[in-house]
């Protein structure tokens, strides 16, 4: 079955792109609907070949196996991963960036999933989370463009008074 989100996302291209590559935007846009804890050594970024593995609970609470995710493209234009645990074999995203303008981006979530007998129930858990992922994400970069506006004007005022 297939899940698919889109949403307008309010940032460049480029600070959508830095985000996409980091374990934190990850864990910080997942909760409290799934919690990721790297297994091993862990991969803060991500790279086209890289393969990281992450204790997954739903909810936070609810231990779900062990979530392997291997990157195959990762490039300004999207990501590609086939992910996968004991629960959920076949767990394939990909992430697709659209350019509206220089501060919209159009996102899109794609995933594929297969899980047995289980793939409804996951269905169903998926779209609440690929909305639930997608309204954090424009939490997060509205709050980094606010962040960065009080820094600059900050900066704007040291210089004012110097």
């Amino acid at each position: 079955m297939i899940v698919k989100k889109t949403s307008i996302f309010p940032a460049p291209k480029e600070t959508i792109f830095q985000k996409l590559q980091q374990l934190e935007t990850l864990q910080y846009i997942a909760w409290p609907y799934a919690a990721f804890k790297p297994v091993g050594k862990a991969v803060h970024t991500w790279t086209v070949g890289s393969t990281s593995s992450y204790l997954f609970r739903l909810f936070g609470l609810i231990p779900f196996g062990t979530h392997t995710i291997h990157i195959v493209r990762f490039d300004p234009d999207g990501v590609s991963s086939r992910e996968g645990n004991e629960h959920v074999p076949v767990w394939n995203h990909d992430i697709r960036l659209i350019e509206k303008n220089k501060n919209q981006n159009q996102y899109t979530d794609r995933v594929e999933i297969h899980a047995g007998w289980k793939t409804a129930f996951i269905w169903l858990w998926a779209n609440a989370f690929y909305r639930h992922r997608q309204r954090k994400w424009i939490r997060l970069l509205r709050r980094k463009k606010r962040s960065t506006g009080r820094k600059m004007q900050l900066e704007g005022n040291a210089r004012e008074t110097s």
